[in-house]
């Protein structure tokens, strides 16, 4: 089953029990996935449906670090609730250590040298994180290691 169609069974399976924060969420996800699927004319692939729900999770986590700056403890909550709810329809996230081998061995394939480097490296991190990597994280690890 493509996660469209999971994430199409779960809300309604959410909505019939009558939990109110999973089928809202779910019919966000939903809606953007199918904005995406319109826009694109066509069905996604299953790299193309990651990339929307690994957005939509990002915006997540950046809302709650500004919620908790603003002293938005309730709006915190509710983010973080929304968020694990997309998190079980991403794959699992790589660890710190798997993050930071993959960017030496990234770091050896494209003789990098410097900070001014970054760009010609991040590509090839992501690509070998395949979905999987934090960017942020892999950045910081890349900075740290090309200084």
């Amino acid at each position: 089953m493509k996660l469209f169609e999971k994430i199409q069974s779960d809300m309604y399976q959410a909505m019939k029990a009558k939990d109110t924060i999973k089928s809202k969420t779910l019919r966000v996800v939903f809606a953007k996935l199918k904005d995406k699927k319109i826009a694109k004319r066509g069905d996604l692939s299953e790299g193309e449906e990651l990339k929307v729900l690994q957005s939509i999770a990002n915006q997540h986590k950046e809302s709650i670090v500004m919620f908790k700056n603003g002293g938005r403890d309730d709006l915190v909550e509710q983010e973080t609730n929304e968020l694990h709810i997309i998190e079980q329809y991403l794959p699992k996230m790589m660890t710190d250590d798997e993050i930071r081998n993959i960017v030496k061995i990234s770091i050896e394939e494209t003789r990098a040298k410097a900070l001014s480097d970054i760009g010609k490296v991040m590509p090839v991190i992501m690509k070998k994180g395949a979905g999987k990597i934090d960017g942020k994280k892999a950045q910081l690890f890349l900075r740290e290691l090309l200084q």
